[in-house]
């Protein structure tokens, strides 16, 4: 029986507006993301640069853009968190062990807070035994050491700990290190499904 949950954040809890996030972008000038771009993400998420020198980044490719701007438009990838969803997640509170495990960076994060209120991040964080966000913690999906990492800090048995996360590289990675997973599919399935996926029966 399962009596671990490891959640990703992202089309998990929090819905992501990823075409309104590149059509933002191609407003200031940038039409398509490239490798040095994707880069710049990485190292960010796993905090090896600041904001500034992320958003730095961004000006060499849309140079006529503002800070600002590009601020916002890199925080429109951030969607409507459903309040079901949190509702979901309380109720589970003190039936599993919960985890947040997300890559993520400094300027989401303080946006996501901003955006839904000091009373629900609270609640929401409350619900989780650790939150890890990649960018603490200098590690990110789908890097097999990040789920050795949680495993072995909180004695997690693999076998009864399920993964849950949109992206089937990181679930793929999950699974390699014995925990149950489940690749979930934004828009076709929720999160609350939970039960009817009889994961937690495995």
């Amino acid at each position: 029986m399962i009596n671990t949950i490891i959640f990703d954040f992202g089309d998990v809890f929090v819905n992501l507006n990823k075409e309104i996030s590149v059509e933002a972008f191609k407003k200031l000038g940038l039409e398509n993301p490239n490798d040095e771009l994707i880069e710049l993400n990485s190292r960010f998420e796993v905090g090896q640069i600041t904001e500034d020198e992320f958003l730095e980044g961004f000006k060499k490719h849309i140079p006529n853009a503002r800070a600002d701007e590009i601020r916002a438009a890199w925080n429109s990838l951030i969607g409507e968190f459903p309040l079901h969803r949190l509702e979901f997640l309380q109720m589970l509170c003190g039936r599993f062990r919960l985890f947040l495990l997300t890559n993520t960076d400094s300027i989401h994060i303080d946006h996501f807070e901003q955006s839904v209120g000091m009373t629900f991040s609270r609640d929401f964080y409350g619900c989780f035994e650790k939150v890890y966000y990649s960018y603490e913690i200098g590690k990110r999906k789908p890097d097999r050491e990040i789920f050795e990492y949680i495993i072995r800090k909180h004695d997690l048995n693999p076998a009864r700990t399920l993964f849950i996360d949109d992206k089937k590289e990181n679930t793929d990675a999950a699974s390699q290190t014995g925990l149950k997973v489940w690749n979930l599919q934004p828009g076709v399935e929720d999160v609350v499904d939970l039960f009817e996926k009889k994961y937690l029966t495995a």
